[in-house]
């Protein structure tokens, strides 16, 4: 019998031990330091993930993309491992209750979405990933049986390495809490943005950058119920968390709103425990759609930012105002106990919220049936690119008339449909989405945003725009380019120029040595005729490429561009093509300037451009550096926004111009010019700056009073000299997305390529009626001849975000036709 009962409690032991053995351990005890009192390199941030989901029965990691400096992107799945087991038959239950999918749903499992770390400098985020996770697993099982979490523990790895490197090779050991110090004092650019300087929290609907690309591909395929972006804000500011503020996009229900409070309420009732500051209701808003709480929110999601203080100036731990420290684990605690808290709430109310969930895509009672677009067949063919992201559906239809509103004379009317319109109907799954990204204005109830207020596609796209009320007949979805067919030994080839897609192949023509000639003027041939600014490549400029004629096939096959074959240089109308009227296109030496001076994320919108766009060489020259350079080795130099020159630098760059250079400055960079006695560009001044009258509006509404005088982002429609070759391409008017109240005159001297006509007013998005004054008769592209050279001044940045598609092919104009 003892032996017997010896057996049994040495089984049981070992059984024990077994269990233990198998426990999974903390993060801490993993990585082999305490949470909290150092930053966690993501591959280590991986390999965590990578081992819970190797040991546990619970969670799935699964690998969605990788970024440009080669980190990879993953997600993990969370649940009970009965829903694991189930896990792409609760995905496909899900898109059957969007209506994606078609077919009848067998499971009721709610989905939670965690993202951290969008921002790479707001760093405790990713270590509260790996908290929440954990305890998830260990603490919190049973919110499993009927919530599915998907969790990505890093949107941003370059940014956040980008930090965490920094910041370990500058901080004290230990670490020190004065805001003075080196390590709470981050150097240019920042660990914000990713690998191109871009803030990814502002690209989710414009799908730019391959984070982003890669995200929603992965996010479209599970919809899920309810979606968080963790953040942090200034070292001052109490934790914030939903509900948001308004404005609140008209098209959010009523539903989305309680539902953000009934979360704020328990975040509050677990801070409220703990003693915690909070905030709710404040500052941000759900009106821009690009967020990673308002994209997820226009997709029937819960969309919500949780805001921690802290980010890049915290570090390990920081002196606040009140003279208490701020500390990295401070900062997890929090982040960890919202998280937890959303999960808590939506496991609670999973059957509600599915519901609610299900009838946010109940779309045939929207007012607006379709929008149609009208316009060149490659802007239309770039817009549906955007929309296959999104997964949008789109089609043409019948050849037939259609009662519409026209966004450009803004009244209603009838118009005739042809095969090659693009209509994007309403009432499909993201009717929702659709009608935030493509009505003419947004509706705006508090003017007071923290983004821009109109970004309408139709506009960003340089297309006609159009609503209907009415249903259109279904024709067909293909719209693909007509394939090129090549005729080889011709006289000349020619191509168009009208989109941004035509500097790219520009720029591949001119990386094999071709030679490229631009008409200045309109020209017919063979029975077609071609605008100013069409490509001319004559056989008889490009005698020293002996295989001139596979060069040119291969290229324009390559990149999918129609070229149209002639067999003789004489024109019908126009001047033939021997005419001095077809300028030859030099290869350019393009620099572009960088560093503290500059702002990182127009800097990083302009070094995007060229590598991933017109994928044409660009020389980055540090601030620092510009007295040691040559800079006449250059035949352009691009001036990003925010570049301030001294005194030394402003007399460098303008000898430079004077020496034959051209010189293209973006948005503020335009100050180092206005005002000065040897330049053209001088600003306007606004009604109230000459108001010597006492200040004696009070004080709580002078915030709204400034208003007044700004611009958020609004659209404007201007005039433009389609002669100038800055122009070329282009209609004689465009809609230029205006990002402030600042205005310049009209030049007597210089010309005036793009301006704001008499009572301009903005189409779309808010103005201050102090700063509509000074948009009418206002500059906004010029060229200012300075020596032999010239400076380019665009008041408006057509880059911004790389969203704005119609406003890209002024800046090739600049660097390549001028």
């Amino acid at each position: 019998m003892k032996k017997a009962l010896f057996l049994l409690n040495f089984l049981i032991t070992a059984v024990i031990s077994f269990t233990n053995a198998q426990q999974i351990i903390s993060p801490s005890s993993f990585l082999g330091y305490e949470l909290g009192t150092q930053f966690t390199n993501h591959h280590k941030v991986v390999d965590y993930f990578s081992y819970i989901s190797a040991n546990s029965s619970n969670v799935i990691l699964e690998k969605y993309g990788i970024t440009n400096e080669n980190r990879p992107l993953f997600i993990s799945y969370i649940s009970s491992e009965e829903n694991i087991k189930n896990l792409e038959q609760i995905r496909q239950d899900n898109l059957k209750r969007t209506g994606i999918l078609k077919g009848n749903t067998a499971t009721k499992v709610g989905i939670v979405w965690l993202s951290y770390n969008v921002h790479g400098n707001e760093a405790s985020s990713t270590e509260a990933a790996m908290e929440t996770l954990y305890k998830l697993i260990t603490e919190n099982k049973d919110w499993l049986q009927n919530t599915v979490v998907i969790m990505d523990p890093c949107l941003n790895p370059d940014g956040r390495d980008r930090y965490v490197n920094w910041f370990q090779q500058v901080r004290n050991i230990p670490y020190t809490a004065n805001p003075d110090a080196l390590e709470h004092n981050e150097p240019w650019p920042g660990g914000r943005p990713n690998h191109y300087l871009f803030d990814l929290n502002r690209d989710w609907a414009w799908a730019t950058q391959i984070e982003t690309q890669q995200r929603i591909k992965i996010y479209n395929k599970w919809m899920p119920h309810i979606h968080v972006d963790f953040h942090e804000q200034f070292i001052n500011n109490p934790y914030y968390f939903a509900p948001a503020a308004e404005p609140f996009h008209e098209t959010i229900t009523d539903w989305q709103r309680e539902f953000q409070t009934e979360i704020g309420k328990n975040h509050a009732r677990h801070f409220d425990k703990n003693g915690w500051r909070y905030f709710t209701k404040e500052a941000f808003d759900l009106l821009y759609p690009s967020y990673g709480d308002t994209y997820p929110t226009f997709m029937g999601a819960i969309g919500m930012t949780y805001e921690q203080a802290g980010h890049g100036k915290a570090g390990l731990g920081i002196i606040t105002e009140n003279n208490s420290e701020l500390t990295l684990k401070d900062r997890i605690e929090h982040h960890t106990t919202t998280g937890l808290s959303t999960v808590e709430v939506a496991t609670k109310n999973t059957s509600k919220m599915i519901e609610e969930f299900q009838k946010y895509f109940d779309n045939p009672k929207l007012e607006v049936k379709n929008y149609v677009l009208k316009g060149d067949a490659s802007k239309i063919t770039s817009l549906t690119r955007l929309l296959d992201k999104h997964e949008i559906t789109y089609y043409t239809t019948k050849e037939s008339s259609a009662k519409v509103y026209d966004y450009n004379s803004k009244s209603n009317k009838t118009i005739q449909l042809t095969k090659i319109d693009l209509v994007i109907p309403t009432n499909q799954p993201k009717g929702k989405m659709v009608k935030v990204l493509f009505e003419p204005e947004t509706k705006i109830t508090d003017s007071l945003t923290y983004d821009i207020t109109a970004w309408s596609l139709p506009y960003a796209y340089g297309l006609q725009g159009f609503s209907t009320k009415n249903v259109l007949p279904v024709a067909t979805t293909n719209l693909e380019n007509q394939k090129n067919t090549f005729v080889e030994n011709a006289y000349a080839y020619i191509h168009k120029w009208n989109v941004v897609t035509d500097a790219a192949f520009l720029s591949e023509l001119l990386k094999n040595t071709i030679n490229v000639r631009f008409s200045n003027a309109d020209f017919s041939i063979e029975g077609t005729k071609y605008l100013k600014g069409s490509l001319v490549i004559l056989k008889n400029d490009n005698e020293h490429l002996a295989n001139f004629n596979d060069l040119i096939k291969n290229v324009s096959t390559n990149l999918n561009e129609k070229i149209v074959a002639v067999n003789s240089g004489f024109v019908s109308t126009g001047f033939d093509f021997g005419s001095s009227n077809y300028s030859l296109i030099k290869p350019k030496n393009i620099a572009l300037l960088t560093g503290e001076k500059v702002s990182p994320y127009s800097f990083g919108e302009i070094w995007h451009f060229f590598e991933t766009q017109l994928k044409y060489p660009v020389t980055v020259l540090n601030t620092s550096n510009m007295g040691r350079v040559n800079l006449n080795k250059y035949n352009v130099l691009i001036l990003p926004e925010g570049f301030n020159a001294d005194d030394k630098e402003l007399k460098t760059i303008t000898e430079y111009t004077k020496n034959g250079g051209t010189i293209i400055a973006i948005g503020t960079a335009l100050d180092n010019f206005s005002n000065k006695k040897d330049f053209l560009l001088k600003t306007k001044k606004d009604s109230l700056s000459d108001n010597k009258k006492p200040n004696l509006i009070p004080f709580k509404q002078q915030e709204r009073n400034y208003l007044n005088k700004i611009i958020t982002g609004s659209i404007f429609k201007s005039t433009i000299d389609n002669t100038h070759p800055l122009a070329f391409g282009y209609d004689t008017f465009y809609y230029s997305l205006k990002l402030s109240g600042t205005s310049y005159k009209l030049f007597n001297e210089g010309i005036n390529v793009g301006y704001f006509p008499e009572n301009a007013t903005n189409v779309s998005g808010f103005a201050g009626k102090e700063a509509l004054k000074s948009v009418s008769n206002s500059l906004l592209f010029g060229v200012e001849n300075k020596g032999k050279g010239q400076l380019i001044y665009m008041v408006d940045n057509p880059l911004f975000r790389s969203f704005w598609e119609n406003g890209k092919l002024f800046f090739a104009n600049a660097v390549f036709l001028n």
